[in-house]
This record gives C-alpha cells, structure tokens and sequence, in this order.
C-alpha cells in the first residue's frame, strides 16, 4: 500500500516490554486509508543514519490472530511524498518467542482501530 508521507520529525517515547522509556527519533507520519478509515503510523529510526523506517504498531488482530503486543515493519525511506507499506512483510518480534528478549512496544499513535490481515501470525505455545 502507498501511503501519504509527512514531515513532522519528533521524540516519541517508545516503551519497552521492561517498563523503561527510550526517547526515539520519528521523521514524520505515514498517512493512508483502510476500512474506511484514515490512519497514520509514526516510524522510528533504530540509529541514527538509517536507511529505512522502523514501525511498531499494533491492530485488531492483536492478542487474537497476531502476537498480542503488536508487530514490527520496516519500509524504505521516503520518496517523492511517498512511502510503501508492505504489511505482508510485518512480522513478530523476538519477544513472542522468549521471554529473554526486550521488545519495544507501540506507542499509542500507532494502536490502529483496524485489521491488518497481512503478515506473520501468532504462533501457539
């Protein structure tokens, strides 16, 4: 799906799995249309320098079909006022595995009221 893209560069407070907060550089905003309704996803970039977008978001099918504390995303950078989000291509983080790993978790922008029937679903322990 191609997706409006906005610059509006931000800290957004990303939680982790921990309960620690880390301050996280976001450009701006992908902005698109699904089920009727208009969304937006703020990416982070992982380190400084990135080459891509990193999203945390979490759906519908979260805690159901999908790993209850969201799932991850990348995408290319923008281009164009544009920017491709390939939701077949989200997937779970390491924390859906084991217990052992630190996951960050979505911040409340990217909590969507939608279904995102694309990606890696939950896996039964």
């Amino acid at each position: 799906m191609t997706a409006r893209w906005v610059e509006a560069p931000r800290k957004i407070p990303i939680l982790n799995v921990l309960g620690q907060t880390e301050p996280s550089e976001c450009p701006g905003y992908a902005e698109f249309q699904l089920g009727g309704k208009q969304l937006r996803l703020y990416p982070i970039f992982e380190e400084p320098g990135s080459k891509e977008l990193f999203y945390i978001f979490r759906d519908e099918t979260s805690g159901k079909e999908t790993y209850g504390a969201g799932r991850f995303l990348y995408s290319d950078l923008p281009k164009d006022g544009k920017v491709v989000l390939d939701f077949n291509k989200a997937y779970n983080p390491p924390c859906s595995f084991t217990p052992y790993a630190t996951c960050p978790l979505p911040p409340p922008e990217n909590r969507m009221t939608v279904r995102i029937e694309a990606g890696e679903k939950k896996y039964g322990h």
